[in-house]
């Protein structure tokens, strides 16, 4: 599921029916149509990223009530996956949080999703005793409970597959290294960082939540880098594209090129932003799944010593 975490410029009904991984295998093979008590709520997410966060935050909730009322079918599931691929997307509260995670889990009770099948390239890769990836909003729910602390009982195979393949991508990512080169040619490794604070985020400059949160990270880099902290953002995009976004925009902290998303596999990355923190032994401290505030760097930044 490839998020921004919702990709702005896709047909919002298409996206859906794509990333819930129900109804149409194409976006255009069938419209998705949305009821009277539907299409408001399906308007509303539209225009969430629009709204002050204080009003967003407020909006999230109440559409997560709303959607909670609604009959158990595909739709429901479409919008309750979409409301939690936005709602993390800043600091909206824990209580918003947990309230789609509420919707969302209930919304799974009612309308279990069967096992994907699994596609060509994966049959030809795995054994026949392989259990398949569990579908995509099972690994939603999974991620709000681990990442951002919320609560979730739902007594589900796949949803327990899903936690299972959270933890081991972490463990992954407790062992990552990689040597990249920046816009300037200076070859990055990340192992040589030892006795740093390095901040890993990936980006992108199409993504709209990696665009907002550039600037708490430039502030970041230039209060904390006295005390050890090291920020490395990371791109698969073309040389050409980064670097006159980067430096329109004044960052001075190291941008590195992933020719082939190599790195951001390596990373398990499959939306954006995401950010890891490593402290001075190299040990994984903190991660965040979306964006995130300069509070919540802050917070993120405190468990490897920086404040």
């Amino acid at each position: 599921m490839k998020k921004c975490r919702i990709v702005a410029s896709m047909a919002l009904a298409a996206m859906l029916a794509l990333m819930v991984g129900i109804g149409p295998a194409k976006a255009e093979d069938k419209e998705v149509v949305w009821s009277a008590d539907e299409k408001p709520i399906y308007d509303q997410i539209h225009t969430l990223r629009s709204l002050p966060d204080d009003v967003r935050a407020k909006t999230t909730k109440d559409l997560a009530l709303k959607i909670r009322q609604l009959p158990a079918n595909d739709n429901k599931l479409r919008l309750a996956v979409a409301l939690a691929n936005l709602s993390t997307e800043g600091d909206f509260g824990h209580d918003t949080l947990q309230e789609v995670a509420m919707t969302l889990e209930q919304t799974l009770k009612e309308h279990p999703l069967p096992w994907p099948k699994p596609t060509q390239a994966e049959g030809d890769n795995k054994s026949a005793s392989a259990q398949p990836e569990p579908a995509s909003p099972y690994v939603e729910l999974a991620s709000l409970v681990r990442y951002e602390h919320v609560e979730a009982a739902l007594d589900s195979d796949q949803y327990r597959a899903a936690m299972a393949r959270l933890e081991a991508d972490d463990r992954k990512r407790e062992h990552a290294d990689f040597s990249l080169k920046d816009l300037s040619g200076k070859t990055w490794t990340f192992s040589e960082l030892l006795g740093k604070v390095v901040l890993v985020n990936f980006w992108a400059t199409w993504c709209p939540p990696c665009r907002k949160e550039m600037p708490d990270l430039e502030a970041l880099y230039e209060r904390f880098a006295p005390q050890g902290l090291v920020i490395l953002g990371i791109s698969d995009e073309e040389a050409a594209k980064v670097e006159p976004f980067i430096k329109e925009r004044k960052v001075t902290f190291p941008v590195l090129l992933d020719p082939g998303s190599k790195v951001k596999e390596t990373f398990v990355v499959e939306g954006i932003p995401k950010t890891f923190i490593y402290g001075r032994q190299g040990k994984l401290v903190a991660q965040s799944i979306d964006m995130r505030t300069q509070k919540q760097f802050l917070e993120m930044l405190a468990k490897a010593g920086i404040q």
